[in-house]
């Protein structure tokens, strides 16, 4: 589970995730989280920025991560600020005691000045990245 939480065990794995920063605290499970991403298609889609509030539960034996972006402050240089949606990861264990299922529901604008397609390549790319670095992590 504290793989897909934020904070520094996401950067250790996710390999899209360039930096992570958790700008407040609110209490338990509820925080401001500032992350870059790298540049894809060789940079064709430039790296980008997001900061969004999470909220971070425990769900029937599993975990419950959701967020949205928020205002917050300036952007860093070079970044684009990129917006989430309302989005979320649900993360239970099956009837395997040593499996769990994790299911996404993200809608993530990037941004700028990008055809759909560059946009519809670079999002399937970085979920195929996201759920590869995270079954390499798990294993190791």
């Amino acid at each position: 589970m504290d793989y897909i939480r934020p904070g520094a065990c996401r950067l250790e794995w996710d390999t899209m995730i360039t930096s992570l920063e958790i700008l407040q605290t609110l209490d338990q499970g509820r925080c401001v989280v500032k992350y870059t991403t790298a540049g894809q298609l060789w940079n064709i889609i430039s790296p980008r920025e997001f900061v969004d509030f999470s909220y971070t539960t425990d769900y029937q034996s599993g975990l419950l991560s959701c967020g949205v972006s928020v205002d917050h402050g300036e952007q860093k240089a070079g970044f684009v600020r990129g917006f989430n949606h309302p989005c979320g990861w649900f993360c239970v264990p099956t009837q395997d005691s040593d499996l769990s299922l994790l299911s996404g529901y993200i809608q993530t604008d990037l941004k700028g000045m990008l055809p759909q397609t560059a946009v519809d390549t670079a999002m399937a790319s970085g979920l195929i990245d996201f759920y590869g670095d995270l079954r390499r992590a798990l294993k190791a």
